[in-house]
């Protein structure tokens, strides 16, 4: 009995030991109570230039001010940015963390839950350590992973779940395939409908319980499928999926939650259609010309583009290059799209970043740090940066006073108030938008680590230190 006690004594001490070092390994700690950064040139967000160095005051997971000889207390922690740039942490305009097969047919057939569930908690911590410290997930996961986040078992960005895509029979939506079994003229649900990834709802009734039932599952915003798109099996990207009325629906139990609904928008007639009844963000919008423009301004909408769409590495993507009809599709749609650059140029709308990768590990890591480059490419460094933080700031907090679940403080800015989402880097990214990550490779770039990128030195979520090589 004495040494049965003993080993029972002994295994419990190794697990409180055990969970004491995994208490001690992982990131998400908490911030200190006050956090000196010192030494630094801000770029705040939204300025065209780089401020004189300063000093940023940090206390508990807020910026509490910036400038010089702060009074600071007595115990504070110091980190010396020795000249670097501070900036906003990055936010994900457009992204899916459970999407995260090589493609739609291949997480609709091949992946279980649990595979999924582990690469997004993976696909998280790499987002992070790229210096994400918010992302605006687009679809396809509910509000367990944010959870688990927030309350500190993994590590990741913010997250603001948009629960599973809403869409009509056959629509992007849709993730059946020609082998689903077809009891029923709809047939059961797919895989990734069971997973909660995505609903097919047709008419009004089916879209305000699917709304509601997202709402009630943590999202923090809708995501609706009118047009068709390109990675997927049934739908021309010309495809005016949902009327005017099964549009108004979701915006309906949206505003009634006080929040916004996201809207997948390819040709012109969807996008106009979506703004003229509701639809605060166009995700895509490749048909983006003046009509548009004016309609946004006088909607107060938001758009977000992957701008690989525009890459001439486009059809090497897996999801594309794997299937005929979506190759055909992705030819036509470029050829339509012709204008999109200069029309953003012209009208400079209110564009986020959009990296849209369905993957995984390495193939995500290089086709964010292409869409970055691209970006700065075709807008400009000032304007590729400010969609990867205060325009997406602004656009998160559109989910409202009672569903934004970081509503301390504004993101994407570096001023007094805001979260304490911070990286520091050495270079200007207003000049060389590498050191935040830009690659003008895609496929061909060299694999980098997940745990980020050399110049990105310091990564800082609500004060707290995530990375630091300073």
């Amino acid at each position: 009995m004495k040494l049965t006690n003993t080993l029972i004594s002994k295994a419990i001490s190794k697990v409180v030991i055990t969970a004491a070092i995994a208490v001690s390994l992982t990131s998400a700690a908490f911030a200190a109570e006050q956090t000196l950064i010192k030494n630094v040139k801000i770029w705040d967000g939204t300025s065209k230039n780089l401020s004189k160095t300063q000093d940023v005051l940090i206390e508990g997971e807020l910026i509490k001010s910036i400038g010089t000889g702060l009074k600071v207390a007595a115990d504070v922690e110091v980190i010396d940015g020795g000249g670097r740039t501070l900036m906003p942490g990055l936010i994900e305009g457009h992204g899916h963390l459970q999407m995260n097969g090589t493609s739609l047919a291949d997480i609709e057939n091949n992946r279980n839950w649990e595979e999924l569930a582990v690469r997004s908690a993976a696909k998280a911590k790499m987002a992070l350590m790229s210096g994400f410290t918010s992302w605006r997930d687009a679809g396809g996961m509910g509000a367990g992973l944010k959870k688990s986040i927030d309350s500190g078992v993994t590590d990741g960005p913010r997250i603001y779940p948009a629960g599973a895509f809403l869409g009509p029979t056959g629509s992007h939506a849709d993730f059946r395939n020609f082998t689903t079994p077809n009891e029923t003229f709809n047939g059961p649900q797919s895989s990734g409908a069971r997973h909660g990834m995505t609903v097919t709802a047709d008419g009004v009734d089916a879209i305000k319980a699917a709304a509601r039932q997202n709402f009630m599952q943590g999202a923090t915003q809708i995501k609706i499928m009118s047009s068709g798109g390109v990675a997927s099996a049934f739908d021309p990207w010309q495809l005016d999926a949902y009327s005017a009325e099964e549009i108004r629906a979701a915006v309906e139990v949206a505003d009634a939650y006080g929040s916004y609904v996201m809207s997948h928008a390819y040709s012109k007639k969807s996008i106009m259609r979506c703004l003229e009844n509701g639809v605060k963000t166009i995700e895509h919008g490749f048909m983006f010309d003046e009509d548009i423009a004016k309609l946004m301004v006088e909607k107060g909408a938001y758009m977000t583009t992957n701008m690989h769409a525009f890459s001439p590495y486009l059809g090497d993507i897996e999801a594309i290059k794997s299937s005929p009809a979506a190759s055909r599709k992705a030819e036509s749609a470029v050829k339509a799209f012709t204008h999109y650059i200069d029309n953003v140029k012209k009208y400079q709308p209110k564009l986020a970043f959009n990296a849209d990768c369905v993957g995984f590990g390495d193939s995500c890591l290089k086709q964010t740090d292409h869409e970055i480059y691209l970006s700065a490419k075709f807008f400009g460094n000032h304007f590729a940066l400010k969609s990867l933080t205060s325009v997406p700031g602004e656009m998160v907090a559109l989910s409202g006073n009672t569903l934004n679940p970081y509503f301390k403080g504004p993101l994407g800015v570096v001023k007094a108030g805001a979260y304490a989402d911070v990286l520091l880097v050495d270079g200007n990214p207003l000049k060389d938008i590498t050191v935040i990550g830009g690659n003008k490779k895609w496929f061909d770039a060299k694999s980098r680590k997940a745990d980020g990128i050399k110049a990105m030195r310091l990564i800082m979520k609500g004060g707290v230190v995530y990375k630091n090589t300073l």
